[in-house]
């Protein structure tokens, strides 16, 4: 043939990082705090309400297009509880098989051929090959560690120098994954000031909003001048423990959400039927539920980060989300694989029985994230006990 088979624009997207982690956990039977989903099941009274609903008939043939009426609404309902943000469940949302399928559409739909896009570095591994596929051209922002605050930090002076006459839009993930990142007000208001100064759409993937342990999530929509040019996606996965049930949504304003709906349309079309009906149900949980959700994983992340740093790792302790970061050049350079994250994270399952994620994975700049490994702590207490008691023997 003239050419491979894979089109260009996807030739340097392999079999996940996330596949060949898991591949060597079950091969190594290691435990597994590299791919970010709970071993146990969401409320018992969600799971239950797909039951019903497929029991009663209720999404099993093809739902309405834009997703079913009543999970419109609870999303409308939500987010004007949460944060004030008013909807109209008939123009202003649109039902996704997840979020990662809310991404692509909505890159699909806004950009074209040579089109830049600014992403915040390192980010999910979806983001590189959605802005490939529409045709856009990514444009790192790195966020850098401070070592001696524990945390990650975004420059907002080369951000702005990130756009140009090409940008089209800005694709933010806060809380961020996999750095923990959870962008303050001022951060907020200053990225909002630039979207509307340059005029950018913004994308925000916000499916850890309700996982803040430290600030507060405040969505890019409520700033002045955003809500007109912000595409806000949700998802239940995350919120609810459900992550199988792939139910995502798109909130934005009247004509780009029917952008988003056109492109989307011609992926999945519609999906996860009875589930949709089983979301709308969890949706209206009471408040108590979302805050024992996030006091459960906030005492994960600390048992976990504790762990980890008697284990002689430098710990970025998360203000959101449900993965750590941590520098693994403090273990020596033997452990460590002289920083080379891959590496150390290849052989971690046989030197302790444990899987992690090397963050350069998440870069466009590799040498930036080489010496960084993610962890999640989205797991059963007892298997994280257990994961930093065997991570003891690389402090010995």
């Amino acid at each position: 043939m003239k050419r491979p088979p894979l089109n260009r624009s996807l030739a340097e997207f392999g079999t996940t990082i996330f596949a060949e982690m898991s591949a060597l956990a079950a091969r190594t039977g290691a435990i597994n705090l590299g791919q970010g989903f709970p071993d146990t099941d969401g409320p018992e009274e969600v799971r239950e309400a797909a039951v019903r609903a497929l029991r009663d008939g209720r999404g099993n043939q093809y739902p309405p297009g834009p997703g079913v009426p009543e999970l419109r609404a609870a999303v409308c309902a939500h987010q004007q509880h949460w944060y004030g943000l008013e909807y109209d469940p008939d123009r202003e949302v649109l039902i996704t098989t997840g979020a990662t399928e809310a991404i692509a559409a909505a890159l699909l739909a806004l950009l074209e051929q040579g089109d830049e896009v600014i992403a915040l570095e390192p980010y999910y591994d979806s983001y590189a090959a959605g802005i490939a596929m529409a045709g856009g051209t990514r444009v790192p922002v790195t966020l850098r560690p401070d070592a001696e605050a524990g945390r990650y930090r975004l420059d907002l002076d080369e951000l702005r120098d990130a756009v140009t006459d090409d940008t089209r839009l800005i694709l933010l993930n806060t809380p961020h994954n996999p750095t923990g990142t959870v962008l303050s007000r001022e951060e907020l208001a200053a990225i909002a000031q630039l979207a509307c100064e340059r005029d950018l759409y913004v994308i925000t993937d916000e499916v850890y909003e309700h996982l803040v342990f430290d600030g507060e999530h405040i969505p890019l929509a409520t700033f002045p001048g955003m809500r007109e040019r912000t595409i806000t996606i949700g998802s239940a996965g995350k919120t609810f423990s459900f992550t199988g049930w792939k139910v995502g949504w798109v909130t934005a304003a009247p004509e780009l959400v029917t952008a988003v709906r056109s492109a989307k349309q011609f992926l999945t079309y519609v999906a996860s039927g009875p589930f949709q009906y089983a979301v709308a149900e969890a949706l209206a949980l009471p408040d108590a539920y979302y805050t024992a959700f996030r006091d459960d994983l906030a005492l994960k992340r600390d048992v976990l980060a504790d762990g980890l740093a008697a284990a002689g790792f430098a710990v970025y302790r998360p203000a959101g989300t449900y993965f750590i970061t941590t520098d693994i050049r403090p273990l020596g350079p033997e452990i460590s694989a002289d920083g080379d994250g891959f590496a150390f994270c290849r052989s971690l399952p046989e030197r302790c029985g444990v899987v992690a994620v090397p963050n350069a994975v998440f870069y466009d700049h590799r040498e930036q994230g080489a010496p960084f490994v993610r962890f999640a702590f989205c797991k059963q207490m007892s298997v994280l006990e257990h994961a930093v008691e065997r991570l003891k023997s690389l402090a010995a």
